[in-house]
């Protein structure tokens, strides 16, 4: 289960001792994109904002929530998805979930409802890492590196919970971080 081998369309676990980062705490991320010249990319899929698509996009018709992708470029919104039959230029990360894509003909089919929060989900922000950057953070322990085993599931069943769960699938003494207090101080 715990691999340093890293590639785009695993699933980044942000360890129980990754207590003081308020971005990544508790956190489960998608990453889209690894490689040695560029560095990563992900997304992190189970912190929901108080926001929703049409907060943001006036010509949208469409309440789908908005999630923190991580702390670059919060004023910027991303989209991954399961559906690039018909939204064009998508960039597949793996497993059947895709990246991006032609965001007009998106916004389109959003409000004629061929698109559902099921297969797309929207992120202010991304999580990136430069060149061994989160190799390094690997070897300091701070990630457990997880194949996404939900493939084009993944949208559908990540949640608030999600992290909760993806520890305790770990075993061992990861069952007892799972249900220990967000902030051990308000224990």
């Amino acid at each position: 289960m715990k691999s340093n081998t890293l590639q785009k369309g695993q699933l980044l676990i942000a360890e129980p001792s990754l207590l003081g980062d308020f971005s990544f705490n508790r956190s489960v991320l998608l990453l889209t994109e690894h490689n040695a010249v560029e560095g990563s990319i992900g997304f992190i899929l189970n912190k929901p904002l108080h926001y929703n698509l049409n907060d943001l996009i006036d010509d949208i018709n469409a309440s789908f929530q908005i999630y923190n992708g991580g702390p670059v470029e919060q004023d910027n919104l991303y989209f991954i998805h399961t559906i690039p039959s018909i939204i064009p230029n998508s960039i597949e990360i793996s497993n059947g979930i895709y990246w991006g894509g032609d965001f007009e003909v998106t916004k389109q089919l959003i409000n004629d409802k061929q698109i559902s929060k099921e297969n797309i989900r929207f992120f202010l922000g991304y999580s990136g890492w430069g060149v061994d950057q989160l190799e390094a953070e690997l070897q300091e322990n701070a990630w457990i590196v997880s194949e996404n085993t939900l493939k084009e599931q993944l949208l559908s069943k990540s949640s608030n919970q999600f992290w909760k769960e993806k520890i305790m699938e770990q075993g061992g003494e990861y069952v007892l971080f799972s249900n220990a207090p967000e902030n051990p101080t308000l224990n």
